[in-house]
């Protein structure tokens, strides 16, 4: 009896995976996540969020092979980020206003997948005083961040910025790397599943502690399961253990 509930509750897994696998080919799947910004040793800028993601290709087996965000999943406003080592200084803080816009990520998953999610807003360095009542700020504009491009400001402080696509992959600033990932392995786009993107963010000014300033954005989605699959499969499981417990042993 205990085999027939078993290969039963099995055949019942397996069916509403396989339903399930079908159904998400291409689907709407909410989740959460984090928008995070490394800027060189400091401590990153981290932005929590959510939405609901358009996933193609999420069922069955292999990657997603594209992923549509909506804009305004990740913001804020003025968010300051204190650093307190004082082998920092003059580094007193960071402050971010910073949102995503809308882009589609593709391709054919771990360090294939990828594309432009485009940032906008700044990140500023508060120099000598705490954010946001710094004597002096490096403010770096983020437009190029997440899609590529290049920034160039000439003034008292001269200004570089270099960015870049983002990538499951692995990506550099000069000897600097980063590396993003996906889980599982074979079915990223899945309820649970989630996508760890990464784009590199070359910094440079004519300020000899920040000649360079290697830094990087990352983007963290975690795929949430709807409540409604879960209430059906945990009804499922209820009514074949039930069934088994109501019938004699032989």
């Amino acid at each position: 009896m205990r085999t027939l509930i078993a290969s039963t509750l099995a055949l019942g897994i397996g069916a509403w995976l396989s339903l399930g696998a079908a159904q998400a080919v291409a689907d709407a799947l909410p989740f959460t996540g984090a928008l995070a910004l490394q800027i060189g040793p400091w401590p990153q800028i981290v932005v929590p969020g959510a939405g609901t993601a358009i996933v193609i290709g999420s069922g069955g087996a292999g990657h997603s092979s594209a992923l549509a965000l909506p804009g305004a999943s990740f913001e804020t406003t003025a968010l300051v980020v204190p650093v307190t080592d004082p082998l920092a200084q003059p580094v007193f803080g960071l402050q971010a206003t910073v949102e995503n816009g809308a882009g589609t990520l593709a391709g054919s998953g771990g360090g294939g997948f990828g594309g432009a999610l485009p940032l906008a807003g700044s990140f500023r360095v508060c120099l000598f005083a705490s954010c946001p009542f710094a004597v002096t700020n490096v403010v770096v504009p983020l437009s190029v961040v997440g899609q590529g491009g290049f920034f160039h400001a000439a003034g008292g402080v001269n200004l570089t910025v270099v960015g870049a696509p983002w990538t499951t992959g692995t990506v550099a600033v000069g000897s600097v790397t980063a590396m993003g990932g996906v889980s599982p392995l074979s079915n990223s786009g899945a309820p649970s599943g989630s996508v760890a993107l990464v784009t590199p963010i070359f910094v440079s000014t004519n300020v000899a502690p920040f000649s360079i300033v290697p830094s990087f954005g990352f983007l963290d989605l975690h795929f949430v399961p709807e409540p409604g699959t879960l209430v059906l499969l945990g009804g499922g499981l209820a009514g074949l253990l039930a069934l088994g417990r109501g019938r004699p042993r032989g």
